[in-house]
């Protein structure tokens, strides 16, 4: 979009001045996202502005309910218990008219949230010490959403981590095999059919009462946390649009899934890959200093399978898209999800 379109869309919500810069912000892959900047008696004060991507979000209203309820409900605690941590949070920014977001004449939907100022986030886990403080930072998150009041939150996205719907995705796209891959990827499928009793392990547990479903952020990668950029302490939790009922599990498996091994997923020399137990360490002890008192038995027993489980997931859902023609993930080589799977 034009520079002065996203100004118009920008001046729809409730600004704390006269705007004086539009600029495109972050690396992120899912929503088009700007940094906004306005003139204040103070100073200059950044918003950040956000289209959200509906071809992933197919219902982004409900996605800004639960935004909604979420920040409100951690601030309301923080306020209460740590009034300088709680003017730290996410706070959504209401339109002219006092709504969550803003609905374009193109059906787009769009919302602006403050900019957490003096932090910063991280691409990846360079040290122990921030990867406790990472795991620490979701773990906090799961605590502060234990007892928000009301109906269930949206599924944002159904479905996204159950491992057995993803398992029989997997198996459709075999048997169809439109592209005639399988004959090329047997190793891989013969790692995915052999494993497959796993995918029923955490839902199994659920359905007997042993594991319960929370609020859970299901994407849970180091860039998701704001870290204070002198004392590198946990600030804040952002990207809040998977924020969905889900297992604690999940959150876990997928911390370990992205932080523990020190090569990126689609690394094609095998030999470089390892598990990074120190970093797992950290991840525990961090996770666990926040979610000691309300996990069960049951979900500590299960802490390091889930993350197996979510990085096998992972496999098949990389494998799946193989099979299916590269019509999800990016790919920017021949194989390229065969080799992250």
């Amino acid at each position: 979009m034009k520079h002065h379109e996203i100004a118009a869309i920008a001046e729809q919500f409730e600004l704390t001045g006269p705007l004086t810069q539009v600029a495109v912000f972050g690396n992120g892959h899912i929503n088009e996202t700007y940094c906004v900047t306005c003139q204040t008696e103070q100073g200059p004060v950044r918003t950040v502005l956000q289209r959200i991507n509906q071809n992933v979000f197919k219902q982004p209203v409900q996605v800004m309910e639960n935004c909604q309820r979420v920040t409100e409900h951690i601030h309301a605690k923080l306020k209460a218990i740590h009034s300088p941590m709680a003017a730290r949070q996410l706070t959504i920014i209401k339109t002219s008219d006092h709504q969550i977001y803003h609905r374009d004449a193109h059906g787009e939907i769009w919302r602006m949230v403050n900019c957490i100022e003096q932090a910063v986030t991280r691409e990846i886990i360079e040290t122990p010490s921030m990867a406790l403080e990472a795991a620490r930072m979701f773990g906090w998150f799961q605590s502060m959403l234990i007892d928000l009041p009301g109906p269930a939150l949206h599924e944002t996205i159904p479905d996204f981590h159950n491992t057995p719907k993803r398992f029989k995705a997997f198996q459709d796209m075999l048997q169809r095999d439109p592209c005639d891959r399988a004959g090329s990827s047997q190793p891989e499928i013969d790692f995915v059919l052999k494993h497959a009793h796993v995918c029923d392990v955490l839902l199994d547990h659920v359905g007997q009462g042993h594991i319960p479903v929370r609020v859970t952020h299901n994407d849970t990668k180091i860039n998701n946390v704001m870290l204070d950029q002198d004392t590198h302490q946990g600030v804040c939790v952002i990207d809040l649009d998977t924020v969905m009922p889900g297992l604690s599990l999940y959150d876990f498996g997928d911390m370990v899934r992205t932080a523990t091994s020190p090569t990126e997923e689609d690394e094609r020399d095998l030999s470089k890959i390892e598990m990074r137990l120190p970093l797992f360490d950290m991840l525990v002890k961090g996770f666990a200093r926040e979610t000691h008192t309300f996990l069960t038995p049951m979900e500590k027993q299960h802490l390091a399978f889930s993350g197996k489980l979510i990085t096998f997931e992972q496999m098949i859902r990389f494998l799946t898209d193989h099979l299916a023609g590269d019509t999800y993930y990016k790919i920017h080589r021949e194989n390229h999800n065969l080799d992250r799977a």
